[in-house]
């Protein structure tokens, strides 16, 4: 019998926890009985009632697990960290809010006994708000132009992953990996499914403007050489205008000895001699900011201070 891992990172859900755990355990009695199953649910440290609504759950039902953060880890870096945890056949990732709905693991399962190792979700339409949805779309549209992988638009990491692409995330020995171009980059066999995002049973969004920024940052700065680049050339090109008027204000300058006041042409070549310089600098600093983000430190995704029902429990 195939044995398909759930797992859930959660942050303040404590009014989705039970409603999650019910619709699922639905979904494993009727359609999927023939699967084995194991429900991980991981709290990123919230501040609510969230792990113990875990608790109560994982205390009715062996085959359902709890992971407690230590502390908040952010949103990045825990949904990577919560995927790792699936020990079955396949995992099956979504989030605690319940806004991409438990059901669709059914198309999600018959794909992956086609044959496809990674079954993502893509929405196609969502509840949430339609400039946030907006501005979602542009930013994909951007990062997709420069982006050497390409990268998928309207996916968050709600899918069904075969265990061979598990264990080659857990290779991975990234502290800020960005998960949807992780996806894009090393998922074999793909396969999307579009589905209607829900609207949050927290009632809004986790998120503030900060959070996006941090997300969309690392994707850009993950996935997009083309920017820091583009820098580089503008710079260089710049630099080049620079010196060229340099030399035009120093012959300038030659010829009609009194058109400037006295110190004004070594001053005004002075400066866009510096600023010709440090952006040429600045653009090549930028290639080795680059660099070293790709190897970034290896420092541990998340520390967890509690386990439930696992057989290697943290006290």
């Amino acid at each position: 019998m195939k044995t398909i891992s759930i797992v859930i990172p959660c942050y303040n859900e404590e009014k989705s926890i039970v409603e999650m755990y019910k619709r699922l355990l639905e979904i494993f009695q009727g359609p999927l009985c023939r699967y084995d199953y194991e429900i991980i649910f991981v709290d990123d440290y919230s501040p609510d009632g969230t792990w113990h609504e875990i608790e109560k759950v994982c205390a009715s039902d062996s085959k359902v697990k709890g992971v407690h953060n230590a502390k908040n880890f952010g949103f990045t870096r825990n949904v990577f960290a919560t995927l790792t945890y699936g020990r079955g056949d396949a995992t099956f990732m979504l989030f605690g809010d319940l806004q991409d709905p438990p059901e669709v693991l059914l198309e999600f399962v018959e794909h992956w006994e086609e044959g496809y190792k990674v079954v993502i979700g893509q929405k196609k339409y969502s509840d949430e708000n339609k400039l946030l949805f907006a501005l979602r779309t542009i930013y994909y549209k951007i990062i997709g132009a420069f982006a050497d992988t390409k990268q998928l638009p309207h996916f968050n990491g709600f899918g069904l992953y075969d265990r061979m692409f598990i264990d080659v995330i857990r290779q991975l020995k990234d502290s800020q990996p960005y998960l949807k171009g992780v996806v894009a980059e090393f998922a074999m066999n793909q396969c999307i499914v579009q589905y209607d995002q829900k609207i949050s049973k927290r009632g809004k969004s986790g998120f503030n403007f900060m959070k996006y920024y941090d997300v969309a940052m690392i994707g850009i700065t993950s996935y997009t050489k083309t920017l820091m680049r583009i820098a580089t050339f503008v710079g260089a090109f710049l630099g080049i205008l620079c010196v060229l008027f340099s030399i035009f204000v120093f012959i300038n300058k030659l010829l009609n000895w009194t058109t400037y006041p006295a110190g004004t042409a070594s001053i005004m070549i002075g400066i866009f001699f510096l600023g010709a310089v440090q952006l040429f600098f600045i653009g090549i600093l930028g290639e080795y900011i680059l660099g070293i983000n790709t190897r970034t430190m290896q420092r541990p995704l998340v520390i967890v201070d509690k386990k439930l029902n696992f057989e290697d429990k943290v006290d």
